[in-house]
């Protein structure tokens, strides 16, 4: 089951062995990182499932480590004496790579070797870096990593809701974290150089995971996220799919940039799902139901959808009836008719359905 998640940054720095001097800059990121991992390790989680932009990357598909062993250092910042070995929940990772197939988004089984370009054979520092600080506060899990794709965010977003669902019946106590940097160009002399929009970027991404609302992120211009040079995005926007159909509850611990890049602590608690009272059905109302199977029939076969026989229960009179479509919240099509055309309300919403989808002129045709 879904336990808890969070949002983690990853600057090697903050980890003492490496910072060092300069750890006084980083005093709130650190402090945070520490009061996070201590509710995680609160909740007593038995896999810890990363998302991380620092392993492999590709374009069209989503990469996963499918090592048995999965082991890490901080060699590749001077400090090869810290070191990691945990066990892979494969079961889990191949479940959900499969679940990802299911919506269009290719996975890719990947070993230590290839995952990371700075250590070959290591765990990328997006898992490294709260890793330190999760087992340091006690947490003894396994672990999933998953990297991340150029998919379109709200695919993504779907991903995620999908991944909830499947952590949610999962028999192992799994707490999802979001690995990630804001902007990385916040202040002149950043290290990917400065734009004034990476501090409007961040803003974006705090309010987002405040208010736990991913419509913040999917609407960001492309241009905007471009500025930012940031590599947290697509996996807050996956762990806030993730999240969507319960009722959650975020605190942000801290956020700063004083190297010009922007650090955020998060974390997520988890309740029930929404709607969910023991014995309630979350089957969706028949007219519901029946609209969208008669939008999906006309998309795809370009004719209006017969009335099914026996007709619905409820659906026998005649009656008026309005559907509209909405789109993460937002209105996509609406038609409606205040008196009868048709033999009953279910031919009623088989019609209506389709008008809302492709032909209200207020929207573009809705297609598959």
């Amino acid at each position: 089951m879904l336990v808890c998640g969070g949002v983690s940054p990853h600057p090697a720095i903050i980890i003492p062995e490496i910072g060092r001097d300069e750890l006084v800059e980083v005093k709130k990121t650190v402090t945070a990182t520490k009061q996070w991992a201590s509710y995680i390790a609160h909740m007593d989680p038995e896999v810890l499932f990363f998302i991380s932009p620092h392993g492999v990357f590709a374009h069209s598909q989503m990469a996963y480590l499918e090592d048995e062993d999965l082991t890490g250092d901080f060699a590749a910042f001077g400090a090869p004496d810290i070191s990691f070995n945990l066990k892979n929940d494969l079961n889990l990772a191949h479940l959900v790579a499969a679940e990802a197939n299911k919506l269009g988004i290719d996975t890719v089984g990947a070993s230590l070797e290839y995952w990371y370009a700075y250590r070959p054979g290591s765990l990328d520092h997006g898992i490294t870096v709260p890793l330190y600080y999760l087992q340091k506060a006690g947490v003894d899990a396994e672990l999933v990593a998953f990297g991340i794709s150029l998919h379109p965010l709200d695919q993504l977003y779907r991903f995620g809701q999908a991944l909830g669902k499947l952590l949610d019946q999962y028999p192992k106590r799994v707490c999802l974290i979001a690995s990630g940097d804001l902007s990385h160009r916040l202040h002149p002399g950043a290290p990917a150089g400065y734009s004034p929009r990476g501090k409007e970027f961040d803003q974006n991404i705090q309010e987002s995971l405040e208010k736990l609302d991913a419509d913040l992120l999917l609407q960001l211009p492309e241009d905007l996220i471009e500025d930012a040079g940031e590599c947290g995005l697509r996996p807050i926007v996956m762990l806030l799919g993730a999240v969507s159909d319960f009722a959650a509850e975020s605190y942000i611990y801290s956020y700063e940039g004083p190297f010009g890049v922007g650090y955020l602590v998060a974390g997520i608690s988890i309740g029930e799902r929404k709607g969910e009272k023991e014995g309630e059905s979350q089957e969706e109302p028949i007219q519901v139901q029946l609209a969208k199977e008669s939008l999906k029939y006309y998309l795809t076969t370009g004719k209006i959808m017969p009335v099914p026989s026996p007709v619905p229960e409820g659906l026998e009179k005649r009656a008026g009836v309005f559907v509209s479509l909405k789109k993460r919240g937002e209105l996509r099509g609406c038609i409606g008719t205040v008196e009868p055309y048709r033999e009953n309300v279910a031919a009623e919403i088989i019609h209506n359905a389709v008008a809302a989808g492709v032909d209200d002129p207020r929207f573009w045709p809705v297609e598959l």
